[in-house]
């Protein structure tokens, strides 16, 4: 029973909706940071000389930085076992 407890609980941080947010907005940061330092001057005279992808993508990791850091500080709390073994399913 309590290897069930340790699988469910597990489950419930591996799928943190701050885990899967903050990785993705990592990942998304890191590839577009990379276009941003890579860009050629008709890209940078598109966005009237602003780096817009650097800047987003600088952006963007900070945002998934900040998500992990949340998950980090505040661990989500495992479920409750369910201690009333005589209820089941219910039938009418």
């Amino acid at each position: 029973m309590e290897e069930d407890q340790k699988k469910v609980s597990a489950a419930a941080r591996l799928f943190d909706v701050r885990r899967v947010i903050g990785g993705l907005f990592v990942v998304y940061g890191v590839i577009v940071t990379l276009l941003g330092i890579f860009d050629n001057q008709s890209e940078i005279d598109k966005a009237e000389g602003v780096r817009i992808n650097l800047w987003m993508g600088l952006g963007m990791l900070v945002l998934g930085l900040l998500f992990l850091l949340w998950l980090r500080l505040s661990p989500p709390e495992p479920p409750q076992p369910n201690t009333d073994e005589t209820e089941g399913p219910e039938t009418h």
